[in-house]
């Protein structure tokens, strides 16, 4: 697997990760025997330094510092919320227009002697489509394409606040509907989280520049946008590079 690189400097270098692939070796996934951290370094031929994770299941812009000189300072910024994080979703029902949602987040249960970390998602309705498959004891289905910027970044947080609401992110396996998921993996093909990392933004530590790397949308999650008629919808986000390579004919 070649992967995508979407920026590079003399200190960083970022990909758009695919959907399923780790950040790096963890032992709640041993099983697994690539990496993103692994295959990046054998594609460029030298040492790298994650400076912050995306879930396996999310695709989208990963940056990684080339030194540990160059790796302290944006973990830093990382974990202070100095970055700008955009993220799209395709999500269950149609959500509210705009919303922040502040729901602390419990520790998982290997930190479970950890007190409740504060957590805030803001999210915005980008497009809604109504499909007339059966879901549950609904005749037809309802989902939202969501804009997401979380303000805070603790683990699984878009995943677990928009569980919290009631509005799943599709392909969830954890904290999803299953129902939802069965049905777009049946009916349309789709195996994957519909959660993309599609913009990350920060102050450059040795330059002082603002810098902005944007992630395409992966084709599944393309396709399936194409299929509910929101191209362009899709072709006005300013947190993706344009234009977009819709796999199927523009009737």
């Amino acid at each position: 697997m070649e992967l995508e690189l979407i920026y590079e400097d003399e200190q960083y270098v970022a990909i758009n990760k695919p959907n399923g692939l780790l950040v790096h070796r963890t032992r709640i996934a041993e099983e697994k025997k690539e990496f993103a951290l692994q295959l990046l370094r054998d594609q460029l031929g030298y040492r790298l330094y994650p400076l912050h994770r995306l879930d396996r299941g999310t695709s989208g812009a990963l940056l990684f510092a080339k030194s540990p000189d160059g790796a302290a300072p944006l973990v830093k910024a990382f974990e202070e919320q100095q970055t700008d994080k955009t993220y799209l979703a395709i999500v269950r029902g149609y959500t509210p227009e705009a919303e922040t949602i502040d729901n602390r987040i419990r520790p998982d249960k290997d930190h479970r002697h950890k007190a409740p970390q504060d957590a805030l998602t803001h999210y915005s309705r980008l497009a809604t489509v109504e499909l007339p498959i059966p879901v549950g004891r609904y005749d037809t289905a309802r989902f939202s394409l969501v804009r997401v910027k979380p303000e805070t970044g603790r683990m699984h947080q878009i995943r677990r606040h928009f569980a919290h609401i009631r509005h799943y992110i599709i392909g969830d396996k954890r904290h999803g509907d299953w129902r939802q998921n069965r049905m777009f993996l049946e009916e349309l093909q789709s195996p994957f989280l519909l959660l993309h990392a599609a913009e990350l933004g920060f102050t450059h530590p040795f330059t002082g520049q603002r810098i902005t790397i944007k992630a395409q949308l992966p084709p599944n999650m393309a396709r399936l946008c194409q299929q509910f008629g929101w191209q362009q919808v899709l072709e006005q986000q300013t947190c993706l590079p344009q234009p977009i390579p819709f796999a199927l004919p523009l009737p």
